[in-house]
């Protein structure tokens, strides 16, 4: 009986993030067709760490950060996708998402919600080499989106270069090596007229 209630919550679970597939955030894919959707977005960024691991900060660990990166915004099932420029809406994220968090990771066993709460935490907090580097994938693939995208939601939104600046910080930390390229692209960006200065 508790092997299967047990693959009840698991299925379940996997049931529900699927609608991570319908949660469509501001930032279009690198042929303009069409907004990325946060599923894609997760993939994304968890395949990019992969790739980039060599750039990652010593005692980054590739397999934490994978997991880290494939369910860091599965809490937009429930609070959505906040546009990392909306003052407004940025006000009652951590709210939003600290409650979908408990329901989500919640429906899984008890052993597996804890485990993967507590890797959405240590994304959320930041504080690790893995999450460093995890966040830093997080800022750099809506970066190159925008950059391919001739500055997409820049443009459609207006914002300035020193915001998205501010914005890709966190690469400083989770990925050093590669925040010279992150600045120049941000000049580029700028004398394309993609950002406004």
């Amino acid at each position: 009986m508790g092997q299967t209630n047990r693959l009840t919550q698991q299925i379940a679970f996997i049931i529900e993030i699927d609608r991570l597939k319908q949660i469509l955030r501001q930032t279009y894919i690198s042929d303009q067709s069409r907004p990325e959707n946060t599923a894609e977005h997760s993939w994304h960024i968890a395949l990019m760490a992969t790739v980039l691991i060599e750039y990652a900060p010593p005692g980054t660990d590739l397999l934490h950060a994978t997991k880290m990166l494939l369910i860091h915004d599965i809490v937009e099932i429930d609070a959505g996708d906040t546009f990392a420029f909306d003052e407004l809406g940025n006000q009652n994220k951590a709210e939003r998402e600290e409650q979908a968090a408990e329901r989500l990771f919640g429906l899984l066993p008890p052993n597996q919600g804890r485990e993967l709460r507590s890797l959405w935490n240590e994304f959320e907090a930041q504080q690790t080499p893995t999450a460093q580097f995890a966040a830093a994938l997080d800022r750099i693939q809506p970066f190159f989106l925008n950059q391919q995208n001739q500055g997409g939601t820049w443009r459609k939104y207006g914002i300035t270069s020193d915001r998205v600046v501010e914005r890709m910080r966190p690469v400083k930390a989770g990925a050093p090596a590669l925040w010279s390229m992150v600045e120049e692209a941000i000049e580029d960006c700028v004398a394309a007229g993609y950002l406004e200065a």
